[in-house]
């Protein structure tokens, strides 16, 4: 093989699998690797809750942060393959997590049950506001199918949501 043929074949390779334009491609990857950085910072701070869960509802919020945890994991994989299938590149380290990630760790060493469960439900409304950017730039490139993963996602985020709002009631409040 020649060397032409050797950088033809490369660069046939690295062509887009997809019918999506060049600048959809890179902006539907920026928007998706952002909000990969983003699930994988909240799947993490769900379980750094889970483990450090305490006090008298330990076991209940200590199950529903675990179930949370792997409802949040569940979406890491169809987003990365969904930025390769439209020929992009996804994150590559935990690195690369920090530098996109916009919803904050948590690192003390001591959080109030009630606390995590608070943090925890601002995060997830967090992360469904940056599901709802994501899919306005979907819509503007025409990629129905992230789109609707993003549908999903956006009620199980929005339930999450409401499941750690309720578990924050003290049931002092009036409806």
């Amino acid at each position: 093989m020649s060397i032409e043929d050797a950088k033809a074949r490369r660069k046939a390779l690295s062509a887009s699998p997809t019918d999506l334009t060049a600048a959809a491609t890179r902006d539907l990857t920026a928007a998706l690797n952002a909000l990969l950085a983003d699930v994988f910072a909240l799947y993490l701070k769900t379980k750094n809750f889970h483990w450090h869960m305490w006090g008298p509802h330990f076991r209940d919020y200590h199950l529903l942060l675990d179930e949370q945890a792997a409802q949040i994991f569940a979406m890491t994989d169809d987003i990365a393959e969904r930025v390769r299938k439209i020929g992009g590149t996804t994150l590559h380290s935990v690195g690369h997590i920090q530098r996109l990630q916009r919803i904050r760790d948590n690192d003390a060493d001591l959080v109030t049950p009630q606390d995590m469960l608070a943090e925890l439900g601002e995060d997830n409304r967090q992360l469904t506001a940056s599901m709802r950017a994501t899919h306005t730039t979907c819509d503007e490139h025409g990629d129905v199918p992230t789109a609707s993963l993003l549908e999903n996602w956006i009620d199980e985020s929005e339930r999450r949501s409401w499941f750690l709002f309720e578990a924050c009631r003290t049931g002092q409040e009036s409806r």
